[in-house]
C-alpha cells in the first residue's frame, strides 16, 4: 500500500476509535506530509469536519501557490463540500482510497483537471462498508441524505 494512503487509513481508523466515521485524510507538500485529519463531525458536533476538510485545516494558512505542490490522499471518494474544496484552493492530484462505497464529485473534479488516482484498496472498502452497515444513520447524516 502506498504509504501516504497508510497515514490516511491510520486516520480513518483513529476517527473510528473516536466514535466518527471512518474516513481519513492527509495533505502531502513535496513528498511531506503537512496536514493530516479525520471525519469529525461527530466527535465536535460539527457541519463541515470531513476528513479532507480536518486534513486543510491542520494544514494551516497557506499561500495559494503552496496548494500546486500537493497531493490530497483520502480513504474515501471526495463529496461535493470537499472536492469544491480541492478546486478552490486548486490542488492538482487526489488519491482516492476507495469508491465502491461512494462515489463523489469525480467526474466534476476530472472535468476542473484534477488528477484523480482510484486505488480501490480492500482496507479501504472493508473499513467504510463495515460502517455503513454497522451505522446506516449516521452514514446517511455525513452523506446529506
Amino acid at each position: 500500500m502506498d504509504a501516504f494512503l497508510a497515514e490516511a487509513l491510520e486516520e480513518a481508523r483513529r476517527g473510528l476509535k473516536e466514535g466518527g466515521i471512518p474516513i481519513g485524510s492527509v495533505l502531502v507538500h513535496q513528498g511531506h506530509i503537512v496536514g493530516r485529519g479525520h471525519n469529525r463531525r461527530i466527535q465536535q458536533g460539527s457541519t463541515v469536519l470531513h476528513a479532507e476538510m480536518d486534513a486543510l485545516e491542520n494544514a494551516g494558512r497557506q499561500r495559494q501557490s503552496f496548494y500546486r505542490d500537493c497531493v490530497l490522499y483520502t480513504t474515501l471518494s471526495p463529496c461535493s463540500m470537499c472536492s469544491g474544496a480541492a478546486l478552490l484552493y486548486r490542488i492538482p492530484q487526489i488519491v482516492i482510497g476507495e469508491n465502491i462505497n461512494f462515489k463523489g464529485e469525480e467526474e466534476l473534479l476530472r472535468r476542473r483537471g484534477v488528477r484523480l488516482d482510484v486505488l480501490n484498496n480492500r482496507d479501504c472498502i472493508d473499513l467504510m462498508r463495515q460502517f455503513i452497515n454497522d451505522q446506516p444513520v449516521l452514514w446517511n447524516e455525513d452523506i446529506g441524505q
